[in-house]
């Protein structure tokens, strides 16, 4: 600092000259006691000189009536500052009192500077030998003296990889992106418009053949006394219908961790049918007392909530397990004794074992509650009854394994047993009115569709109450049969013509607990031209061919499928509630053929035409043909 002060009043005073001065500034000066100055200023030399042999300051100054001229007597300074202080004095810019001082300032500059340096040198010794001995080399280390830019290049791009692939693992990419949980959650869903047109040929018995026993068993009981002018509720069998569907599902599945998944799905629909989740444009629901219409919105059903998780049972074997409501977890080819629609509640598991390559086998397993008593049953009986609860107890076996590399096949076979679905007659009672409930009412079936053969639950006695059996008869009907079903289902492709597939299908279905004999003492229908000898059956089958890509495996436009089958569902072969609600107006007792075809708009969008022919097998004549145009979108 003090060195720059002095370099402002040395051009201060250099202002003051005239440019006549200042060439002669230029010429040497004598400096008498300079001489010996010759080491320059700042060096250790030049303060020890100046501390021991240097005369007063003011002897090193010329007399200031000296000629400016004047050649100087001794050698003159390496120290340009000193030099140009001495012409400034001899010139008159500058007092002889004023060079003193600043030469006097400039030498404690400089022997500051060196006490500095001198500490600086002193600290650094002082850490070298404070600093530990370097390690001993190791044998095995080898010195990597020149890197080439193309292995850097590749060391800075593998880091920043795995970099960035932990910040997106961990989720501190985007710290303000979103939430960790987020990540882990998929969405889902499909948004389906459907037309479809039931035409009944002419033919149909339009007489009161076909009771609706789902509206009689789910309403109130209906009067079955001689003495009753009131018709029961009926099935359509020949009014054409044409109705547009809209089916919308939207699911969530959400990564738990460690092996563990959970699913909801809600959908569409106009009323709680297992079977549907189709909603009819225009209207809530699809029974007698539907309210809506006139851009009503629509209702919203939980469809699917459950737990799943996976993992290695051992080390050839995979393990599900799945609680609560999901998809039908056994394997289907056709829809004769599942709807596509229908889900399970329960719990269920899978093994998987691969075998080999080309080779493995499946085993899957479940309990399902089928019907739980109202907790408070009957409502209008102080003394409460017993409970009856229904379930299904289901197992399949089934194999995978390639007859060559162009032919697949998959068979499976299952058992099915179905407990206390069938009705069940009930303690002896006289019904005072339609809300006086018989000991098994909760037998009878909750849902229903059609084709099942039916029998009265409620054990009426005769009383004058009732006029000896000619009023009052409020009966509610279950099933006739039992069901436990042999069930063989088998699929084959055909790859030969990639990335067209083809596929064939069959189904067998076999209700080993069917007793006509027995059921034919109490069957109300089902019976040879109504009112004849009993006609069910407990057998049913599908055979069947897919050309194209299965409608799941659509990958771009132009995608397209082709199906064909045929169908024999006898009455009681399998329970009609759970079976394909299209079909025939939905239910069992059926028979006819099926044609699909569908073509893919893009990857997520396609259209489906079906036509499907059905014609009633025991009882009186029913026929019924089905169209369909359906469009999809999923995401």
């Amino acid at each position: 600092m003090r060195s720059f002060f002095l370099l402002l009043i040395s051009a201060a005073a250099l202002s003051r000259l005239t440019h006549a001065q200042v060439p002669e500034l230029l010429e040497p000066l004598p400096l008498p006691m300079l001489a010996a100055a010759a080491p320059a200023a700042g060096s250790p030399a030049a303060a020890s000189a100046a501390t021991e042999a240097a005369p007063p300051p003011s002897s090193l100054l010329p007399d200031p009536s000296a000629v400016s001229s004047a050649q100087p007597t001794a050698s003159l300074s390496q120290n340009v500052t000193i030099n140009l202080i001495n012409r400034l004095v001899q010139r008159g810019a500058l007092t002889q009192a004023d060079a003193v001082d600043l030469i006097r300032l400039a030498e404690q500059d400089a022997q500051t500077a060196q006490s500095q340096a001198q500490v600086l040198a002193e600290t650094k010794v002082a850490l070298e030998q404070a600093a530990p001995p370097p390690p001993p080399a190791d044998e095995d280390e080898y010195r990597v003296t020149y890197i080439p830019e193309t292995v850097k290049d590749q060391i800075r791009e593998d880091l920043r990889n795995d970099v960035l692939a932990q910040a997106r693992a961990e989720g501190w990419a985007a710290p303000n992106q979103h939430q960790e949980w987020t990540s882990r959650i998929k969405l889902y869903g499909d948004i389906r418009m459907r037309h479809d047109m039931f035409m009944f040929p002419a033919g149909n018995d339009n007489t009161g053949s076909f009771p609706n026993f789902n509206s009689i068993n789910t309403g109130s009981p209906y009067d079955v006394s001689i003495g009753n002018p009131v018709q029961p509720p009926q099935l359509n069998v020949d009014q054409d219908r044409e109705r547009n569907r809209l089916r919308m599902r939207l699911g969530f599945d959400i990564d738990m961790e460690d092996g563990f998944t959970a699913g909801i799905r809600m959908a569409t629909g106009g009323n709680n049918s297992p079977v549907s989740t189709n909603q009819t444009l225009g209207s809530t629901a699809s029974g007698s007392s539907a309210q809506g219409g006139n851009f009503s919105k629509y209702e919203l059903w939980l469809d699917r909530a459950f737990i799943k998780y996976e993992g290695h049972l051992t080390p050839h074997a995979d393990l599900l397990i799945l609680l609560g409501r999901f998809d039908n977890p056994f394997m289907t080819n056709s829809q004769i004794m599942w709807d596509e629609d229908v889900g399970l509640d329960g719990i269920a598991f899978k093994i998987t074992s691969p075998w080999q390559p080309g080779f493995k086998t499946f085993f899957t397993a479940g309990a399902f509650p089928v019907f739980t008593s109202y907790f408070n049953y009957a409502p209008n009986n102080p003394s409460k009854y017993e409970s009856y609860n229904k379930y299904l107890l289901a197992a399949q076996f089934g194999t995978e394994f390639k007859i060559t590399d162009k032919i697949e096949v998959k068979s499976s076979i299952a058992y099915y047993d179905w407990k206390n679905i069938e009705g069940q007659l009930s303690d002896p009672y006289v019904p005072l009115n339609a809300t006086d409930a018989g000991s098994t009412d909760n037998s009878r079936p909750s849902f229903a569709q059609k084709g099942n053969t039916y029998r009265p639950i409620r054990n009426i006695t005769s009383s004058p109450l009732n006029g000896f059996g000619t009023t009052n008869q409020w009966q509610y009907f279950g099933l006739a049969s039992e069901f436990r079903q042999l069930y063989w289902t088998g699929r084959m492709d055909f790859n030969h013509y990639e990335p067209m597939q083809i596929s064939l299908l069959g189904e067998f279905v076999k209700n080993i607990a069917f007793d006509s004999d027995q059921i034919s003492t109490f069957a109300v229908n089902n019976r040879a031209g109504g009112d004849g000898a009993f006609d069910g059956g407990d057998t049913a089958y599908y055979a069947g061919v897919n050309f194209g890509k299965p409608i799941p495996a659509f990958e771009k436009r132009g995608d397209w499928a082709v199906g064909l089958g045929y169908r024999h569902v006898e009455s009681d072969a399998v329970v009609d509630g759970f079976t394909d609600s299209v079909f025939g107006a939905g239910g069992s007792n059926m028979e006819g053929y099926t044609i699909n075809a569908a073509m893919a708009l893009s990857k997520r969008t396609w259209f489906r035409l079906a036509v499907m022919s059905a014609t009633q097998i025991a009882g009186p004549q029913m026929k019924t043909d089905v169209f369909l145009i359906d469009f999809t979108a999923k995401f």
